[in-house]
């Protein structure tokens, strides 16, 4: 009789195909066997009856900002954070870490920290800045899984803005690299401009700042974007995609055959700009939170296959950079890297009625299938053994001392939501089991998988 090292019973396995009642076998961190009633011992039993076992949440978007501004968040905070809602895998944005990752010496430094501390797996970002130019071929060799770009204002002086010349080049690099770029799509030149023009009208207040920031400038900077990155045979990423009118220019791209995919942020697809008047700078980030219609177009652009991910935007700060009366000074980013995987079964499959799969397949199998983290994104034979034990029907809050990030600053909290991860296993091995961390760091650098 076969001895593995775990065995799942019981569970309502969440994959591709639906959600069927399945016990999980693993050994050596892996998923070796799938079936009911498997037969056979373990070291180890979790009985899963009433939970739904969901592939671990690949956030492909995290600010973790270490080294350097981890008193912003740092890779122990922000991935116990990740781990207690269901989240596995962490893929972190090269410019809040002080230095930015634009060069090879700025990675490993990066890899170090995250080694370190982080308890979940990790991949990690690269910069496209007119500085980080001369080094994409080292950042490749390194091992990022990408190169991001802001076509506007980062915020971050040392991570300038890429221009129409830098995407290009970048671009056409990535394309012989065999890497993806990521963009922030707003046009600098409107935003910059009316963001002026209302300052100095004295006009700062929240409705302010979100007309400051148009959906035209969102729309024109992705089908730039794409343009561009046809044209350079690079495959292109869409980040934080916050309007209907922009799910619908890369579909059309999609469609015409560009490589290129979408990604929206829970936030999204939970608050609107009426939420920003009224929580304030916790909700604060650009593109910025737009109305209701906005926020169902998007979640019918997913339920369709428009937009093929959804990641966090997890970007806290320093407290004292949310507070003020001017909206366009207050740091923008929200904090919410716990909170994806609940938010997305209470909007998405409780009121929207999506099917628990395709909840998976956005929030784990895409990006894991996108920046080709082998091993990663689905429960499957020969796939590493993360998974988040969920119970789907759980009513319940999120609480200010629920939180684990470093400085709680999330708007969801008081919101009633529906499905809470209750234990999440990295590799087999349990890192998050009802309401508390078990594990602490362990996590390893992913690199994407030869094409």
């Amino acid at each position: 009789m076969p001895r593995h090292d775990l065995i799942i019973r019981n569970a309502a396995l969440v994959d591709d195909s639906g959600v069927r009642q399945a016990d999980i076998a693993i050994e050596q961190g892996r998923i070796v066997a799938i079936a009911p009633d498997l037969s056979g011992a373990a070291v180890e039993t979790i009985d899963a009856s009433g939970l739904h076992a969901f592939p671990g949440v690949v956030d492909s978007h995290v600010h973790f900002n270490e080294p350097g501004r981890t008193h912003w968040e740092g890779w122990a905070s922000g991935s116990r954070a990740l781990a207690a809602g269901g989240g596995t895998s962490a893929i972190d944005m090269p410019l809040n870490s002080s230095p930015p990752v634009l060069n090879a010496a700025a990675f490993h430094d990066k890899v170090r920290a995250a080694e370190a501390g982080s308890v979940v797996d990790f991949a990690l970002w690269g910069g496209l800045t007119p500085d980080s130019l001369p080094h994409l071929d080292e950042l490749a060799e390194a091992g990022v899984i990408g190169f991001k770009a802001f076509m506007s204002n980062s915020g971050i002086e040392e991570f300038r803005a890429a221009d129409d010349a830098t995407l290009w080049d970048g671009m056409t690099a990535a394309a012989r690299l065999g890497l993806p770029v990521a963009v922030h799509a707003e046009n600098d030149a409107i935003t910059g401009a009316l963001g002026a023009r209302f300052r100095a009208a004295g006009r700062s207040g929240w409705a302010d700042w979100v007309a400051s920031r148009p959906v035209i400038a969102e729309t024109e900077a992705i089908a730039r974007a794409i343009h561009l990155a046809e044209a350079a045979g690079c495959a292109l990423h869409v980040v934080h995609v916050s309007s209907g009118e922009g799910a619908a220019v890369i579909a059309d791209a999609i469609a015409r055959g560009v490589d290129v995919t979408a990604e929206t942020g829970p936030h999204y697809l939970t608050l609107t700009d009426a939420d920003l008047e009224r929580l304030g700078a916790v909700a604060k980030c650009a593109p910025p939170l737009r109305d209701a219609s906005q926020r169902d177009r998007l979640w019918a652009a997913i339920a369709a296959g428009g937009i093929q991910i959804v990641a966090s935007d997890h970007s806290p700060s320093d407290p004292s950079l949310k507070m003020g009366d001017d909206a366009f000074a207050i740091w923008g980013g929200i904090s919410g890297v716990q909170s994806t995987l609940p938010l997305l079964l209470t909007g998405g499959v409780h009121e929207r009625g999506l099917n628990p799969s395709r909840i998976a397949a956005i929030a784990a199998d895409a990006p894991a299938a996108r920046f080709r983290l082998p091993g990663k994104g689905r429960i499957a034979i020969g796939f590493d053994a993360d998974i988040a034990l969920v119970e789907l029907d759980a009513e319940w809050m999120l609480g200010v001392d629920d939180q684990q990030d470093r400085h709680r600053q999330n708007p969801y909290v008081g919101r009633a939501l529906r499905g809470k991860p209750v234990q999440t296993l990295r590799r087999g091995e349990t890192i998050w089991r009802d309401g508390a961390p078990v594990t602490g760091a362990g996590g390893v650098l992913l690199t994407p998988a030869p094409r």
